[in-house]
């Protein structure tokens, strides 16, 4: 039974109402209170959501650093452009949500639903009839003038006649509480990630409080996006069931995150430019098994950076040709291009007039005053008020003259004209009459402020609240019931996460039952069984192909470096011999530069600058270490977000950041400290060693034997085909196993000491080491085993132009490729393994140049590999 929040107004103040209300700091001046009524009681929704939580307020100081955790071992990021010490942060969360009642919500759902259907009429009629710019109820210049507008798609309609698929508008209350649209978002609207993840923590933190207050739920409206897409995409896949994607910047992206979030909560393939081809005017995905046919994309990529031949040419983040591919009627895009003018703040002024001439109704909810100065009447009107409003550029000011101007004159691209000097203010003016149609002014709104928990108090914060719509494809919107609200930094600062803000989930508190709908779609047909069968893209594919070979370089260079410190803690002197071995593995496997002084010159040198390099991620000596690949590992494991599980991206990121933090714990590397510096680094890598048998073990047993799992094995494979070769030759090649410590020290690095006593205990024989690390199939650091198993992966990865076979060709057709007979010859023996090793090395390096151009290049010399 949902709880009756309207009868609780007449209820006597609880205890715990109480509470709150003593421990509140008061609203600032000027701003709507979202805690308290007039009278200074609890709204109805904040005094139910007190009563059911039912604890101290200190308490929610231990759900904060609950939230915090969570929020850390997740991995969710926010990317900060131009951070000091990096892009990345947590996602900043707060526990209490932000309460929408249930008397409110009918009348914002009906507002934000008006608004949507008007701005896709809007863009019906501007890419169609263009009936309201000749009218002049929306300006030309307005239009035609901003880059958002793309005069290339005139006369093209999306399929199904629909433009906005998604969009988003920005409410803030204003100081008499009544709602307020200050933005809009119609290119590519964020934070629907965010939105879900937000919800899926905050509901887990009070569990009984969001079943009582019978807050809405949110997964019905997700599955409604992926519906309507697929349905307007039919045409386009004749038949077949719509493949869909999702479409990303990449990695860097500011809100990276919830791209990689979404696209597996909706079970969507996360793409990049990069992923994706057009060929004869249709759009495919490049996998692993060849061109995948693409229908329809939910982007996440600003208009300006998705086609480079006819949008931005200096972008490599798009698809080359992918407009074409639009006019041709052959993608469904969400959101279509071309919306981005309606994201300008001068749009607004005119949305009043055009919703009574499209709709024939007023707007349900209001925008801010605006005036285009474009419009010389309007900047004539609002220019004594300008020290009161806030300026705005129109356009995005990159190019135009007025943003040349602003610049020049020192000026910012948006202001509150109340902090302005006089001074300023006439520099402003200038900077309008200079090119007025650049600039837009609207009525500075204090935003009303909602309760947030912090410093061990309820603190007032001014807030936002992104709110979403979601076309149902045939005319109708479906309002997210939820969305994103953000807050300020501080009781009474702007709003804004790249400022350092933080968010809060949105609950809409109803009467109504709850949809209890799920993500988990009821039934499945049999012909979509095949089809379910995901492709993995060839990106994502090469990604996993250099995990697995970062994987094991970092296990290899791990047992190298160990192998070095261990020499310090030998009795006798290590043989010449054995030092010129490790001294050029050291150089091979990228421990230490090419011109550090060999073991056997200065073993002090070479320890000294290997220490140094342990630690450089950045490879800024010349040495690509273990914390550059242990870093290189991590960027590929951030690559692959939406692959891997929660625990394992956990551990990944943690492999880097543990072993930089012992090494930096250690202090500067001086001959005063070099005995405690070793000690830390063995503690450090003996952690790492473990770490990385965890890895290993995820690696293998968490991930489902796909085309993308056989990559990564086939380059783990050919990582240790490659460093094996290496460490036998440099053995051999300097004759380092006539001695016990050569054979302790390449035994070790194998892994197989306790393999080899167990067969032959001390005799230290090199037709007994052959056999072992070279000829016996069942050790797993034998190159006889990593050859069987290449051959068995290489043999399962999908044919291609240049099939498996070919790759096969490239191995020994049989076992190693020669009999331990020849190898343990007391004549040519020698000779032949050296004559193997080389062999084997030049396999690597072929298969994986030859896998590269298979499966991740596409450098067919045709096109016909396209697989329905």
């Amino acid at each position: 039974m949902p709880l009756p929040i309207s009868s609780l107004s007449s209820s006597p103040t609880s205890d715990w109402a109480e509470a709150w209300l003593s421990q509140a700091r008061p609203v600032e001046p000027g701003h709507h209170d979202e805690l308290r009524l007039p009278n200074g009681q609890l709204r109805p929704v904040w005094r139910a959501l007190a009563e059911q939580l039912g604890t101290p307020l200190a308490e929610l100081s231990r759900c904060q650093e609950a939230l915090a955790r969570q929020i850390r071992e997740d991995g969710i990021t926010y990317n900060v452009y131009n951070a000091a010490g990096g892009s990345s942060r947590p996602w900043s969360l707060e526990p209490l949500p932000h309460l929408i009642s249930p008397e409110e919500w009918p009348w914002l759902e009906r507002g934000i639903a008006q608004r949507a259907d008007l701005l896709n009429r809007i863009l019906v009629d501007t890419y169609g009839a263009q009936t309201l710019l000749r009218e002049a109820l929306l300006p030309s210049a307005l239009v035609l003038g901003h880059p958002g507008y793309l005069r290339g798609l005139q006369g093209t309609q999306p399929l199904g006649g629909v433009y906005l698929h998604v969009v988003a508008f920005d409410l803030a209350r204003g100081p008499d509480g009544a709602w307020w649209v200050v933005g809009q978002r119609t290119q590519a609207p964020s934070g629907l990630g965010y939105v879900m993840q937000n919800r899926l923590i905050v509901s887990r933190l009070f569990p009984e409080a969001y079943r009582a207050l019978n807050v809405q739920h949110l997964a019905s409206t997700y599955r409604q996006l992926l519906d309507t897409i697929s349905t307007l995409a039919q045409p386009c896949a004749q038949g077949d069931t719509p493949s869909l994607a999702l479409l990303t910047p990449g990695p860097y992206n500011e809100t990276y995150f919830e791209h990689a979030y979404l696209a597996r909560y909706l079970g969507l393939p996360l793409v990049e430019g990069c992923d994706l081809i057009v060929r004869d005017d249709r759009l495919f995905l490049k996998t692993v098994q060849g061109l995948t046919p693409i229908h329809g994309l939910l982007r996440r990529l600003d208009d300006d950076f998705c086609d480079p031949l006819e949008l931005r040419t200096d972008s490599t983040l798009g698809i080359p040709g992918l407009t074409q591919v639009v006019r041709a009627g052959n993608v469904v895009l969400a959101n279509a291009l071309g919306t981005g003018f309606l994201e300008s703040p001068a749009v607004h002024g005119f949305l009043p007039a055009l919703s009574s001439h499209l709709l024939g109704e007023d707007l349900i909810l209001p925008s801010l005053p605006s005036w285009w100065c474009g419009e010389a009447s309007a900047w004539e009107a609002v220019r004594p008020q300008l020290a009161r409003q806030v300026i705005r550029p129109t356009y995005p000011l990159l190019n135009t003259p007025g943003g040349v101007s602003a610049r020049r004159k020192g000026l910012k691209e948006t202001v509150l004209g109340a902090s302005l000097t006089p001074q300023e203010v006439r520099a402003w003016e200038e900077a309008v009459d200079e090119d007025p149609a650049a600039y837009t002014v609207q009525t500075f709104m204090p935003y009303g402020q909602t309760p947030v928990w912090s410093e061990g108090g309820l603190s007032l914060r001014s807030a936002s609240v992104r709110v979403y719509a979601l076309s149902d494809g045939r005319g109708g919107w479906r309002v997210l019931p939820g969305g994103m609200t953000r807050i300020a930094t501080r009781d009474d600062g702007p709003v804004s996460l790249q400022l350092g803000g933080s968010s809060l989930d949105t609950w809409v508190i109803s009467q109504e039952p709850i949809d209890a709908f799920s993500m988990l779609p009821k039934s499945i047909k049999l012909e979509e069984l095949e089809q379910r069968q995901r492709p993995v893209a060839s990106r994502t594919g090469e990604n996993l192909f250099w995990m697995g070979r970062y994987t094991e370089r970092c296990e290899q260079q791990l047992r190298l470096a160990e192998r070095l410190i261990s020499l310090r803690a030998e009795d006798d002197d290590p043989e010449p011999a054995l030092l010129k071995a490790l001294s050029e593995l050291g150089v091979q496997f990228g421990m230490v530069p090419a011109d550090t002084p060999a073991l056997d010159r200065s073993n002090r040198v070479f320890e000294r600058v290997a220490l140094e390099a342990l630690g450089d991620a950045q490879a800024g000596q010349g040495a690509y270490s273990l914390a550059f690949n242990l870093s290189e590992l991590t960027r590929t494991a951030q690559a692959l977000r939406e692959r891997l599980s929660p625990a394992h991206a956990r551990l990944l990121r943690a492999m880097a950041a543990d072993f930089q933090q012992a090494l930096r714990s250690s202090g500067p590397l001086d001959p005063a400290n070099l005995a405690a510096r070793v000690n830390t680094v063995q503690d450090a890598l003996a952690h790492l060693s473990v770490q990385l048998g965890a890895v290993t073990g995820a690696q293998s047993d968490s991930m489902t034997r796909d085309p993308g799992w056989r990559l990564l094995t086939v380059g783990r494979l050919i990582e240790r085909l490659h460093g094996h070769a290496h460490i036998l030759k440099s053995f051999w090649t300097h004759q380092a196993l006539q001695q016990p410590q050569g054979f302790d020290q390449i035994l070790e690095m194998f892994d197989s000491t306790i393999t080899f006593r167990a067969r032959f205990q001390r005799r230290l024989e090199v037709p007994a080491l052959v056999a072992l690390l070279v000829m016996d199939d069942a050790n797993q650091r034998s190159l006889a085993c990593v050859v069987r198993r290449l051959r068995t992966e290489l043999g399962k990865l999908p044919a291609r132009a240049g099939s498996p076979a070919d790759l096969l060709a490239l191995l020994p057709h049989e076992g190693v490729g020669a009999t331990l007979a020849a190898l343990c010859d007391p004549v040519r023996g020698h000779a032949a393994v050296l004559g193997l090793l080389d062999r084997l090395l030049e396999a690597s390096w072929r298969l994986s140049d030859e896998v590269g151009r298979l499966y991740f290049a596409h450098a067919e010399p045709t096109d016909s590999m396209v697989s329905a």
